[in-house]
């Protein structure tokens, strides 16, 4: 069954109910526009973080400020449906801003997890989150394939002679 994707206003009371049910929460985050193994490890891992994995999924907006022209492939909608299908995951939510500041200050998550492009020092939240209590947490497997590679492997396949 797939994990149920939230309203972004939904953020501040699943926070309050899973620490008052005293659920240790993870949260990870990103665009998520084609999906390859890089983002299953990614979330499994993330999940061992916690015992609820709540995920956030940039908006078409942000993915294209985010990745440029071209992007996203997929809808928010879309690429939701398809992150809360994966085994790990316990909630989804589709955020509209940048970065996930506002997110981590309403869920109040026990930790916030980022992938091995960024070290400790680079995650954009890391500030915020040692303001609020929250430990950040690098997981994953190494950052060797990506969305953009995928995308360029299947134009160099496919490209008419």
């Amino acid at each position: 069954m797939a994990a149920p994707i939230i309203p972004r206003q939904g953020v501040t009371e699943l926070g309050a109910r899973l620490r008052r049910a005293g659920r240790r929460v993870a949260f990870a985050n990103g665009c998520f526009d084609v999906l390859h193994a890089g983002h299953v490890r990614y979330l499994q891992a993330a999940k061992q973080q916690g015992d609820v994995l709540v995920v956030g999924v940039n908006c078409d907006r942000s993915v294209l400020t985010l990745k440029g022209p071209g992007r996203p492939l997929l809808t928010a909608e879309a690429r939701a449906e398809l992150v809360a299908a994966l085994e790990p995951v316990d909630y989804v939510v589709i955020f509209e801003e940048l970065n996930v500041q506002a997110i981590l200050s309403e869920l109040r998550p026990d930790v916030h997890c980022k992938g091995p492009d960024y070290t400790a020092e680079t995650v954009p939240e890391a500030a915020l989150a040692r303001q609020l209590g929250i430990a950040v947490a690098i997981v994953g497997d190494p950052k060797d394939h990506s969305t953009r590679g995928m995308l360029a492997e299947i134009a160099r396949r496919y490209r008419k002679p």
